[in-house]
C-alpha cells in the first residue's frame, strides 16, 4: 500500500479537482453529502492472483478514501456489497436506499417501479416516472459519489438517476490504486482542452472508420448522434464521468455499424488468441476464436440479445495513461480507441441491456467521413493528428 501521506494528497486531489468539493462550507451550510461504494470478491468467483490482489488493495482504499472524506468533509458514508455478475448489472438495493433514501426507495416499491429498474426491464415511461419520483426528492440524494467497485455501474438506471438529482458521479471499475500515481497525475486542463478539440473533430463526421494493423476494419455510424467529452472535471451538477479520464466517446446509430472487430485485449489480460467479432448492421453475429473471452461473450449473448449492440466508440486522450492489462486505464490511452458491447442508453443511445464492456485497439487509423464525401485522418497508426 502505498504511503498514506501521499494517498491523501490523492485523495484531496480527487475530491476537491475532480469532484470540486470544498472543505470550509459557507455559515449554517450543510457540509456535501459524500458517499463512496466498493465491491467483495463473490463466492462464486475465480480471479488471477494478481487481480484478487488488486481488488482486495481496491475495497481497502475505497474505505481509505470514505475515512478521508468523513474526516476532512465531514459527511461522508462508505457502501460494499459483493460484486455483481458483470458490469451495466444494477448495484443492489442496499446502496440503492444509501444513495436515493428510504422515502424515494419506498415510493418506487410502491408504484412497482423498483423491481423493473433492477431488471433493467422498465420502460421509457417507467423510467420518466421513476425520475419524477427521485427529483421530488432530490435533497434527500447524494451529492457526491465516488464508485470504487470493480464492476461498473456507469451504464446503469441507478446511476442516470443520481445524476437526473444533480449527483457529481465518478465511476472507477477496474481501478487499480497504483493509478492515483500515474493517469490521475494528468494536467487535468491540458487533458480538457485536448479532448474538447477532439469531440469538435468528431462531431464533424457523418461515418468513422476504424482500422489497425491487427485487421480490425470497421464503419461506425455517427448520423445523428453527438459525441461527449469525459476530462475528469465533474465539478457541475449532474456531471458523471471515469476517472483516471481522458476520452472522446459517442454511441454509434443502431443497426448501421459494420466490419470486422480483432479483440486482443480483454478488460484485464491480453487474450492467449485474438478473437475475430463479425459485425452487421450494428450487431455481432459472428465470433471466432478459442481464446475462453469467446465463450463469456456468447453466454452473454444467449442471455440477451441487446448485448450484441455496438454500443461505444471511445478514443483515448490521456497522455499519461500507459497500461494495456486494465481496461479503466488502457481506454485512455492518447490515441487508441476502444469499442463496447452492450448498453449505451446512458450517453445517447436507445439499447438496454445488463451488459457493457469494453475493448481497446493499439495503433488504429481513425478517418472522418463528413457529409460531402470528403475524409478526415483524426489518429494515423496511434498518432492523433
Amino acid at each position: 500500500m502505498t504511503g498514506s501521506q501521499n494517498l491523501d494528497e490523492a485523495f484531496r486531489t480527487l475530491f476537491e479537482t475532480n469532484m470540486g468539493i470544498t472543505a470550509e462550507t459557507p455559515h449554517g451550510t450543510p457540509a456535501e453529502r459524500v458517499l463512496i461504494f466498493s465491491d467483495t470478491i463473490r463466492p462464486d468467483e475465480a480471479p488471477s492472483p494478481s487481480d484478487r490482489d488488486r481488488r482486495i488493495r481496491l475495497l481497502a482504499t475505497a474505505r481509505e478514501a470514505a475515512e478521508f472524506a468523513a474526516r476532512v468533509y465531514g459527511n461522508a458514508a462508505f457502501v460494499e456489497f459483493p460484486a455483481t455478475s458483470a458490469s451495466g448489472v444494477e448495484p443492489p438495493v442496499g446502496l440503492w436506499l444509501a444513495t436515493f433514501g428510504a422515502a424515494t426507495m419506498t415510493v418506487l416499491g410502491e408504484e412497482g417501479l423498483l423491481a423493473k429498474l433492477l431488471a433493467k426491464t422498465a420502460s421509457t415511461d417507467e423510467f420518466s416516472r421513476a425520475r419524477e419520483i427521485v427529483l421530488a426528492r432530490r435533497d434527500d440524494v447524494a451529492r457526491v459519489i465516488i464508485a470504487l467497485a470493480n464492476n461498473s455501474t456507469s451504464h446503469t438506471r441507478y446511476r442516470a438517476l443520481a445524476c437526473a438529482a444533480g449527483c457529481r458521479f465518478a465511476s472507477l471499475p477496474h481501478f487499480d490504486p497504483d493509478m492515483f500515481h500515474t493517469s490521475m497525475t494528468v494536467d487535468w486542463n491540458a487533458l480538457a482542452a485536448r479532448t474538447a478539440r477532439l469531440v469538435e473533430t468528431v462531431n464533424e463526421a457523418e461515418w468513422i472508420r476504424v482500422t489497425t494493423p491487427n485487421g480490425t476494419d470497421m464503419m461506425i455510424c455517427k448520423q445523428g448522434r453527438h459525441a461527449g467529452g469525459d476530462d475528469g472535471l465533474l465539478t457541475a451538477p449532474g456531471s458523471f464521468g471515469n476517472l483516471p479520464a481522458g476520452e472522446a466517446y459517442l454511441a454509434p446509430l443502431e443497426g448501421k455499424s459494420h466490419g470486422v472487430m480483432v479483440i486482443e485485449w480483454g478488460p484485464t489480460r491480453r487474450l492467449d488468441e485474438p478473437l475475430r467479432l463479425t459485425v452487421e448492421n450494428g450487431v455481432v453475429v459472428q465470433i471466432e476464436g478459442s481464446d475462453s473471452l469467446r465463450t463469456r461473450l456468447e453466454a452473454r449473448f444467449a442471455e440477451n440479445a441487446n448485448c450484441r449492440n455496438i454500443a461505444e466508440l471511445g478514443i483515448g486522450t490521456n497522455d499519461k495513461a500507459s497500461r494495456p492489462d486494465n481496461v479503466l486505464e488502457a481506454e485512455k490511452i492518447l490515441g487508441t480507441i476502444h469499442i463496447a458491447l452492450g448498453d449505451n442508453t446512458g450517453f445517447g443511445g436507445k439499447v438496454s441491456a445488463p451488459f457493457h464492456e469494453d475493448y481497446v485497439f493499439y495503433r488504429p487509423t481513425l478517418t472522418a467521413i463528413l457529409a460531402d464525401g470528403s475524409e478526415r485522418i483524426i489518429i494515423d497508426d496511434g498518432a492523433l493528428m
